[in-house]
């Protein structure tokens, strides 16, 4: 049973990569308008084949906005939000041959840039808090575009194949992309060189994390923005994407976070991340049909 287990991920993950590569070759031979629809119908495609996803996202959105919508509206906005998905990796995979900042800049909108410079005069580095909504890939590049000592940490993908090509995506513009289990002491190095460091905090994952509330339930958040900025001093910047219905990507650097240091560390994590979480909360409720909500978010149980 374990061979034959082994042979289907293998053609599972050849046939993605296969897929993907091909996208990527296609997706500058068409104009961009016409590429993100066809991306959001094969988004809406892969919502109806992975129908338990389309289901989470439902079961998810009840949770969420059960009381403000009909099943009739929810259900609308989870086939929305697997097209919204096709729309945006659409356009990561349609950008990987970007390579100067003027090109991106035809398609793509800083806000809040001056945000950062004032952050990133203190010369102790800044530590962006994001989150998976929109085409976040491209706060990665917009950042590595402009010359800043950027890092990026991640989880690498089950199949080499799949995550060298993410490498290569995400190292080419300048980018330092560092796994996450090797990752703390090239953060505080980047940190103390005056750098700054990405990390996506809205999901429930297998590292250091602290029960805080979203959209009024109780989920395992991250610990990694709050302890990191409270050890170093960096500044806490909140940065979020959306494309927009005028077919812009929409950046947003936020002001300045400050942040609760009281010398009881527990606490000031706990309060510090649920700071935190309140500004990723309010940006998905702004564009729900953006995030992931077929992610298992509230998985975790407190007890």
């Amino acid at each position: 049973m374990g061979a034959v287990k082994d042979f289907r991920r293998k053609v599972k993950y050849g046939a993605l990569y296969f897929i993907i590569k091909s996208l990527i070759a296609l997706s500058n031979r068409v104009p961009r308008e016409a590429w993100l629809n066809f991306c959001g119908g094969l988004g809406r495609l892969a919502g109806f084949l992975v129908p338990r996803y389309r289901y989470l996202a439902e079961s998810n959105l009840t949770l969420v906005f059960g009381k403000e919508k009909s099943t009739k509206e929810i259900r609308k906005l989870a086939w929305e939000t697997f097209v919204m998905l096709g729309k945006n990796w659409g356009d990561v995979l349609r950008a990987t041959r970007v390579d100067t900042l003027a090109e991106l800049d035809t398609f793509v909108k800083m806000k809040g840039m001056e945000n950062f410079d004032v952050a990133n005069a203190k010369g102790k580095g800044v530590v962006f808090v994001a989150c998976h909504l929109g085409a976040f890939e491209f706060q990665i590049t917009s950042m590595a575009l402009r010359g800043l000592n950027f890092m990026v940490i991640g989880t690498p993908l089950k199949d080499k194949r799949l995550n060298d090509l993410m490498w290569e995506h995400r190292n080419r513009n300048g980018t330092n992309y560092v796994e996450r289990d090797k990752a703390t002491f090239p953060m505080l190095k980047t940190l103390k060189a005056g750098g700054s460091v990405a990390l996506l905090i809205d999901q429930d994952t297998k590292v250091k994390s602290t029960f805080v509330d979203f959209f009024g339930m109780r989920a395992s958040t991250p610990v990694s923005a709050a302890l990191l900025a409270m050890k170093t001093g960096a500044a806490v910047l909140p940065a979020f994407g959306h494309l927009g219905d005028d077919g812009w990507q929409y950046i947003e650097i936020l002001p300045e976070i400050p942040l609760r240091v009281t010398g009881n560390e527990d606490d000031d994590i706990q309060y510090n991340t649920q700071i935190f979480t309140r500004y990723i909360e309010e940006k998905i409720r702004a564009h729900p049909e953006q995030w992931v909500w077929m992610h298992e978010r509230w998985k975790t149980k407190e007890t």
